[in-house]
């Protein structure tokens, strides 16, 4: 006669329970699917972004805490928007902007500044901000890309800007240190923003990654956002840069 036990499956504390996410471009894409992933862990979110009705809309999808309609590459409007937060926060997240895909020799002196500085200016002002408001231990967490590594005549001063922000973000960890900055630096990733530079050829794009990227499939804003969660979570992570392309830089 055997007697055997019952297997008790232990049920995991939410790693997010009690913090406030702050998403920086939170109404779409990935910032809107970190914003639901961070739910999941049990975090209070914010929204922050351009439009207020898309805003509005991501917001009754998360139940987030509160949106703020500003534009990021505004220092004056950043300052506004962290002055009013009102509790402590925990995390941020910058999504903002895109990429500036201009001929070198079609660029204007404000295409250079796009290109060059809109995403340090923004973290920048982002980082001077959240000084005082965010938690030791807490995370500025930025967002590069891994496809502007390599020098094409299509991507203008794209590559110039790719490499600029893993050395930007170690830097900033180190001034803002205890509270932790890293970067994640994504390839395509199936999001609004890549269905409006794509247009018409964005499924032939799709069906281009399915057979050559090593995963075998298309990254999604999930999967990105299941990354942010992981860097928010685990302490020891700070000044460094997080690849997450599916293997397309290899292929």
């Amino acid at each position: 006669m055997t007697s055997g036990t019952t297997p008790v499956t232990a049920q995991r504390e939410p790693d997010l329970v009690g913090q406030t996410v702050v998403l920086i471009g939170g109404s779409a894409g990935i910032g809107l699917e970190t914003a639901r992933r961070a739910r999941i862990e049990g975090a209070d979110v914010i929204l922050a972004g351009r439009d207020p009705d898309r805003l509005e809309r991501a917001a009754r999808e998360v139940d987030a805490r509160t949106t703020a309609a500003f534009d990021a590459t505004d220092a004056a409007a950043v300052k506004r928007f962290f002055d009013g937060v009102p509790d402590q926060i925990d995390h941020v997240l910058v999504t903002a902007g895109g990429p500036h895909y201009v001929p070198l020799l079609d660029m204007t002196s404000d295409d250079v500044h796009k290109a060059l500085g809109s995403h340090v200016v923004v973290a920048l002002e982002v980082a001077r901000n959240v000084v005082g408001k965010m938690r030791p231990g807490g995370t500025l967490l930025l967002m590069g890309g891994t496809g502007g590594r390599r020098i094409s005549r299509g991507l203008g001063l794209v590559s110039a800007a790719t490499a600029v922000l893993p050395p930007f973000t170690a830097a900033l960890a180190l001034e803002l240190a205890p509270i932790r900055v890293n970067l994640i630096a994504a390839g395509f990733v199936d999001t609004p923003l890549s269905a409006s530079l794509l247009g018409d050829r964005l499924e032939e794009r799709r069906n281009e990654l399915r057979a050559t990227l090593p995963i075998g499939r298309v990254v999604g804003p999930a999967d990105v956002a299941a990354l942010a969660v992981h860097i928010m979570t685990n302490t020891a992570l700070t000044g460094a840069t997080y690849d997450i392309d599916g293997g397309q830089q290899f292929v």
